[in-house]
């Protein structure tokens, strides 16, 4: 059995607790511009955001803006940096590769999991078009970042599916390294439905659909 580690791209260093009332306000404000800066970029996208855009939103001055960041390119680096956090952060303790011990176990990570990824990707669409339309045309080290997004993605899959091949609640033959690849594409496509339809948003059925092939398309018989 092939293992999938993880692939390391850009290490994102945890930020420092805040000790005193003012150091918690610079962190608090720092996260505002993050957020605020997510919400302008997924909007009006990156090339036609300004550095204006973001302090006159936020109630701020250009000056306090550079204190915080070098640049519009400084800040879309953290805004990735704070979407990956959310995903990665959804997918440790009871949710981690190795948790499972049995399918019904593995159906519950899968339903957990859902969950949390359906709040990050489909209840809020603009990160999934920052993510896919907008972060893509900056310029090709953001694209390479991305497409490394998407191996992590397909690593961190693939460990939930042989963890289950090794204990044997999922399917002995099971291509691993391929169905990973097959379970991020189901994702995407999800998005992207989304996207395309904002109002009505993405159908129950179609979760249901993903649930199921995760589950019914891997389990041992």
């Amino acid at each position: 059995m092939t293992h999938h580690s993880v692939p390391e791209h850009r290490i994102i260093a945890p930020v420092p607790k805040p000790s005193t009332h003012l150091e918690r306000r610079k962190a608090e404000l720092r996260q505002e511009i993050i957020d605020t800066a997510f919400a302008c970029f997924a909007e009006k996208g990156y090339h036609a955001t300004g550095i204006a855009d973001i302090a006159a939103r936020l109630g701020i001055g250009h000056g306090t803006f550079y204190r915080y960041f070098a640049n519009k390119r400084d800040i879309i680096d953290h805004v990735i940096d704070d979407l990956i956090a959310r995903i990665i952060g959804s997918l440790s303790t009871d949710n981690a590769p190795d948790a499972a011990t049995s399918l019904a176990e593995y159906r519950n990570q899968v339903e957990r999991i859902g969950e949390a990824l359906n709040k990050i990707f489909l209840e809020d669409g603009r990160v999934a078009q920052l993510l896919l339309f907008q972060a893509t045309g900056i310029d090709a080290e953001l694209t390479e970042r991305l497409y490394g997004l998407l191996d992590t993605a397909d690593a961190l899959t693939a460990a939930y599916l042989e963890h289950g091949v090794e204990l044997g609640y999922l399917r002995a033959d099971l291509d691993t390294a391929n169905t990973a690849k097959a379970v991020t594409g189901m994702i995407l496509a999800a998005m992207l439905h989304g996207l395309r339809r904002p109002e009505a948003g993405v159908g129950p059925e179609l979760i249901e659909a993903v649930r199921r092939l995760l589950i019914d398309g891997v389990r041992k018989d």
